[in-house]
């Protein structure tokens, strides 16, 4: 049994993913700042420790990561039009989980980001480039941070129901994916050990979540 920290524990996705986990037989660590969270979590089989992405340093990611085999970061700041919260989640986050991934001895890290953030954000809303440029940055230094680093960048987001069916490829396009789907992809990368220096779009599609991730990886 593995056990694999969550930044942005609560968050959309991750709440997905934690039964996942612990259906495949690893335990999640939602890595939380609120402890009004906890019940919920344990309830989806996660144990839950408290982290506060914006304020805690990388010493306090490494000790939130203690006794644990993986790292995912599934935090984001949300769609509330705070330009500094991008820089201060988006980026500031990523860049502690991979300095405390760093000083915890770990080497396994799955970064969730967004689809198409490589590509020109000129004559943009500025709340959306700045989040956009979190997101290409973070992933940047996570390609370059020597970790076994996995990206994954989901199209736009959605809550509908998961199809287990997907695209997953190094370009896609543009398009939906559900949350449940991020998740399973997620849950299956971690599971199988696929993925490791690879960058996948991700959107939905006509492939079977474990399909699409052992093609890719052979």
């Amino acid at each position: 049994m593995s056990r694999i920290a969550i930044i942005g524990g609560h968050g959309n996705v991750a709440r997905h993913l934690h039964p996942l986990l612990v259906a495949a037989g690893h335990q999640p660590v939602a890595l939380v700042r609120r402890d009004a969270y906890r019940a919920e979590l344990e309830g989806l089989g996660a144990e839950v420790e408290l982290l506060d992405i914006e304020k805690g340093d990388a010493i306090a990611f490494a000790r939130a990561f203690e006794r644990c085999h993986a790292v995912v970061f599934a935090a984001g700041g949300g769609p509330d039009g705070d330009i500094e919260r991008k820089r201060t989640v988006d980026l500031g986050g990523a860049l502690k989980t991979i300095e405390g991934a760093q000083q915890a001895g770990i080497s396994r890290v799955v970064q969730i980001s967004a689809i198409g953030v490589d590509e020109p954000v000129a004559d943009v809303e500025p709340v959306w480039k700045a989040y956009v440029e979190a997101k290409r940055d973070a992933d940047t230094a996570l390609r370059d941070s020597g970790l076994d680093w996995t990206i994954i960048r989901p199209g736009r987001l959605t809550d509908d129901e998961p199809t287990g069916l997907v695209q997953l490829a190094d370009r896609t396009g543009r398009g939906e994916i559900p949350r449940a789907d991020v998740a399973a992809v997620v849950a299956a990368v971690l599971d199988t050990g696929a993925g490791i220096g690879a960058q996948w779009d991700l959107v939905g599609g006509a492939t079977p979540v474990a399909e699409a991730v052992s093609a890719l990886s052979r």
